[in-house]
């Protein structure tokens, strides 16, 4: 059977996205039925989104500088890289693999970046180009080592970690860096975009989502299919146009400390973000690739058995990753303003594995959304923001993330446990 038999795909019952084959005839059969799911071990984002509530109350509460349109914006800056590699990671994850390389990949890929606008003098793009093909080529070979050699991923991407910590090495130099001033790549994180065009934005994603969330109960409907009721449909809609909406005033208004400058405008990092997160989750849950990912992840051999082309799937994955984590480095080098040669190596990995699983995707493999990373990667980041205008050491802030990574870890097996027991 061929692996691009649609029909052949078994279902992704694992994907997160099951409620599009759950009808209910009102809300309140939608809340009964969600009950039913946490109740089945499907938790879903829901702790990530308790405890970043939590997080925002405990922090704003301690200090009246929290919440300041000033400091949201830098949270959303801060979060930015996290959250890129964060949904690189998920991935790797989905398939029950990890990738231990995926901070130094992305720090060797902007090195090449720098190296190609300071030394090459390429346009911004081009650079861009290179370095995230620079990030697709590494994917690529891991991928094929774990994949065609069935090397453990956690080996291979070990080698990888330590290998790739050589080329920012060598190209800069022992104490060196190269600064990451291209008016573009730099502006990324240090210029807004504009408040007029960033309401135009915000509206044309509450309108687009309205109508097909619309326009797809109606289709459904008419055609007799299973289908969530219009009362969701219309609330869903709303909290989307409240937080979009909400957000975006927020980050119009002036948040500079000096009331002579003007500073507004949400940071050009959150379209980025939001860009790559609407892509990846059409990917996953509405192409072949996604809802093979999905069965290779739930069960690799019976997704053999099914005629998915399972090596090609892993394959891509690690591509995938290595690129995401191509433009996390762009996104980090941006937010510093330079590139050196431990630049990828310290916690980044670490945090964004820490999101990618906070927000929800499973370490088991076959369960797991783009949106997790971005719930995850604003807990990982509220985390020191909140505790830096608190002033507490260092190592709070280690021991804080440290627990919640556990704890969310144990939230998962917990879950997957009780899954297995409902039969899911």
């Amino acid at each position: 059977m061929s692996a691009d038999t649609d029909t052949a795909s078994p279902t992704p019952a694992a994907s997160g996205f099951d409620r599009d084959n759950v009808q209910a005839a009102t809300i309140g059969d939608s809340a009964r039925e969600y009950v039913n799911r946490l109740r089945g071990g499907d938790m879903g984002s829901l702790p990530a989104i308790l405890g970043l509530i939590f997080l925002f109350v405990v922090f704003s509460s301690l200090n009246d500088r929290f919440l300041t349109t000033y400091n949201m914006a830098n949270l959303v800056i801060q979060a930015g890289s996290i959250i890129v590699l964060a949904m690189g990671i998920v991935f790797v994850l989905l398939l029950g693999e990890i990738d231990l390389s995926a901070g130094v990949a992305g720090g060797a890929s902007a090195t090449i970046i720098a190296l190609m606008l300071i030394d090459y003098d390429w346009t911004w793009w081009m650079a861009t180009l290179a370095g995230v093909a620079v990030g697709a080529v590494i994917g690529l070979v891991i991928g094929a080592l774990v994949s065609m050699l069935g090397i453990p991923s956690f080996v291979v991407t070990l080698a990888f970690f330590l290998a790739l910590q050589a080329v920012p090495l060598r190209l800069i130099g022992s104490g060196g860096s190269l600064r990451f001033n291209d008016e573009v790549l730099r502006g990324l994180s240090i210029k807004n975009v504009p408040v007029t065009a960033g309401w135009i934005a915000a509206v044309v994603i509450v309108v687009g989502f309205a109508a097909l969330s619309l326009w797809r109960y109606r289709s459904l409907s008419a055609k007799g299919l299973i289908h969530e009721p219009l009362g969701l449909v219309v609330l869903k809609i709303g909290v989307l146009a409240a937080v979009v909406l909400g957000l975006t005033a927020l980050l119009s208004a002036n948040r500079a400390p000096n009331p002579n400058f003007n500073i507004s405008g949400i940071p050009w990092v959150a379209p980025v973000v939001i860009a790559l997160l609407l892509f990846w989750t059409f990917v996953l849950t509405k192409t072949r690739f996604g809802r093979h990912l999905y069965a290779v992840g739930g069960n690799a051999e019976a997704a053999r058995r099914a005629g998915i082309n399972v090596l090609r799937v892993k394959i891509m994955a690690f591509v995938i990753c290595s690129s995401m984590a191509a433009i996390s480095g762009l996104l980090a080098a941006s937010y510093t303003g330079k590139v050196s040669p431990g630049s990828g190596g310290g916690n980044e990995l670490l945090y964004a594995v820490g999101a990618a699983v906070i927000g929800g995707t499973s370490l088991f493999g076959g369960r797991g959304r783009a949106m997790d990373a971005v719930v995850g990667g604003l807990v990982i980041a509220t985390i020191p923001n909140g505790l830096g205008l608190l002033n507490q050491a260092s190592y709070i802030n280690f021991l804080v993330t440290g627990g919640v990574l556990l704890l969310a870890a144990s939230v998962d097996a917990i879950s997957r446990r009780r899954r297995s027991s409902a039969g899911v």
